[in-house]
């Protein structure tokens, strides 16, 4: 018979934020329309941007003989597609818009907004907020994206509910696909700023189907009310006590 012994864990008594449920078959749908969206950025990469083959490899090529020899004329690539203004990859990226959304409302407010105000102008696509942020989930440590949820629930805070920017968490793991869609070697966050061309099929599809998060325990803390500390009971096994070898 196993042995118990019951522990116990203080908690936060707030409320914690929760990942909007979508549905599988949701999931999926959004997933196809955003790699079909994304598929002109990775097509535009592949073929008009060389891969990097290393510092070491430009600076032997460079010292070599062939150097001295007049180069190819190499041929102007096209314009990179117009979308690829409005799309914002990887954590860091993400983390700061949201951060910078969740504070605009103080700088509008603020006696000394009119700086701010024409920063913002001149950044044009920049300073366009998101409209949705999507994050595959599967196959890294929560680490990396758990903070999200209460993120987002603060930059969606000061827009109204139709327009606030929705989390899509994809819980299959599809970062091959979104890094093939896109043409870069890993990819585990996007996000898509408002007025993104050929976007709002993906856009509207999310509103719909994605409800925009709630921050239950803001509410909570303005309340002022008092909240219990909150006490789980855990029961945990007991292992056998290891013999004392003499």
């Amino acid at each position: 018979m196993e042995r118990k012994r019951i522990v116990h864990t203080l908690d936060t008594p707030y409320s914690a934020i929760e990942w909007p449920q979508i549905s599988q078959e949701d999931q999926d749908a959004i997933l196809e329309l955003l790699c079909h969206l994304l598929a002109p950025l990775g097509a535009h990469r592949r073929s008009f941007i060389p891969a990097s083959k290393g510092k070491r490899k430009r600076v032997k090529k460079a010292s070599g003989p062939e150097s001295s020899s007049a180069a190819a004329p190499v041929p102007a690539a096209p314009p990179v597609p117009e979308l690829a203004g409005y799309v914002d990859v990887g954590l860091s990226k993400i983390s700061r818009t949201l951060q910078i959304m969740s504070d605009k409302d103080k700088l509008v407010r603020s006696s000394e907004s009119a700086a701010s105000k024409r920063e913002e102008a001149t950044t044009g696509v920049e300073s366009r907020p998101y409209t949705v942020v999507f994050v595959a989930r599967s196959g890294q440590s929560s680490a990396f994206h758990c903070h999200f949820p209460q993120m987002v629930a603060l930059a969606a805070a000061s827009r109204s509910p139709d327009e606030a920017v929705r989390l899509v968490g994809f819980s299959k793991a599809c970062e091959e696909r979104l890094s093939a869609a896109l043409g870069i070697p890993r990819v585990s966050s996007i996000a898509l700023r408002e007025g993104a061309p050929q976007a709002k099929g993906l856009v509207d599809f999310v509103r719909e189907h994605v409800a925009s998060i709630e921050i239950t325990w803001l509410r909570e803390a303005r309340s002022a009310s008092f909240l219990e500390t909150r006490i789980d009971a855990v029961p945990t096994k007991v292992g056998t006590k290891k013999p004392r070898l003499s």
